[in-house]
């Protein structure tokens, strides 16, 4: 044992889902003061009953090979944990465990175990947790849920959730791009693109919102309601005729938005986070237009959330809520100018 170290072996449980800032600061804790750390990760079946949305096993072991890969002082080796002790409470060379609030007594009953089988307690190295920016705890089910990046930062700040936005005109084209997967259906017939995107649906899922009257409205027709919709009485910027508006008796609950053409104002990005965390179906009618709600959307929403767009005379678009689209609508909406 190096005698500039406290420890000879010190172990790490959980799930590491999406590791983040918080889960750095308990490795670092782990490794700073022991010879070797030992990571014992979830299975599979272990993480899936905490939530659908878990990285799988190998992504997340993956994520944590590459933290190991930067320590160059410190043995650490990575392993399956099937149960919620591991090898803890027989693990005859291990001297420390790490733990958060949420664990510390988890750790303690492992201490038990130990004694009562002849072995000394580990040494509990409690962590406590990192806060957001804007505060709550930085977590994986923070992450997931959508309301914070790895780092702790909101996908939108609160300056640009509670400030009128307006669309840099550079923008325009780029916004035009379908963002997401197209399932072409001919225009006069929109239920084909609609079944297209609803076969296509990713497993697992979580919310399915629908952008747009004639989306929502071929959906309903479909006899589907979607979770939330958006619409605004048009299509093309046209009004729509009174047959074709969307039946909004359809969705459990109603709410409105003022949001002009080009812009994105506190009142959509309100009515977007009400709407989120409702329990039941929930349609959003916009005084102006609701076209640029999606990049909202995917930076509020949680990860697995599915949005379905119309692409004009092309079919129906579908997009599924992950990291990598939040980054991309949020580094869209830095572009917009602030009024």
């Amino acid at each position: 044992m190096n005698p500039t170290r406290r420890f000879r072996c010190c172990l790490v449980g959980g799930t590491f889902d999406r590791l983040h800032a918080g889960h750095r600061l308990l490795l670092n804790a782990a490794s700073k003061d022991a010879d070797s750390v030992e990571i014992h990760i979830t299975s599979d079946a272990m993480a899936e009953s905490k939530s659908p949305f878990v990285q799988s096993f190998e992504d997340r072991r993956d994520e944590l090979l590459d933290w190991a890969g930067q320590q160059v002082d410190c043995k650490i080796t990575i392993h399956q944990l099937n149960d919620n002790y591991g090898p803890a409470p027989a693990h005859r060379t291990a001297d420390a465990i790490v733990a958060t609030p949420e664990t510390k007594g988890m750790c303690g009953a492992i201490n038990e175990q130990r004694v009562a089988k002849g072995l000394p307690s580990l040494y509990i190295i409690e962590v406590m947790h990192l806060d957001g920016v804007e505060g709550g705890i930085i977590s994986s089910s923070a992450i997931r849920n959508g309301h914070l990046d790895r780092e702790g930062h909101p996908w939108m700040s609160a300056v640009q959730r509670q400030t009128n936005l307006r669309m840099a005109a550079a923008l325009d084209n780029e916004l035009k791009t379908p963002m997401g997967t197209l399932f072409e259906g001919p225009e006069d017939d929109p239920e084909i693109g609609m079944a297209a995107a609803l076969d296509g649906l990713p497993s697992p899922h979580g919310a399915i919102i629908t952008v747009g009257d004639v989306t929502t409205k071929t959906m309903l027709d479909m006899g589907l309601t979607p979770d939330i919709a958006l619409i605004d009485g048009q299509t093309k910027r046209t009004e729509l005729e009174e047959e074709l508006k969307v039946n909004t008796s359809r969705f459990h609950h109603q709410l409105t938005a003022e949001n002009p053409a080009g812009l994105l104002t506190p009142s959509l990005n309100q009515a977007i986070s009400s709407a989120l965390v409702a329990e039941e179906t929930v349609v959003i009618e916009v005084e102006g237009e609701e076209d640029l709600a999606p990049l909202v959307l995917h930076c509020l929403a949680p990860i697995g959330t599915v949005i379905l767009y119309g692409q004009p005379r092309t079919g129906v678009v579908l997009q599924y809520t992950s990291l990598t689209v939040k980054e991309r609508c949020r580094h869209l909406l830095s572009l917009f100018e602030v009024e």
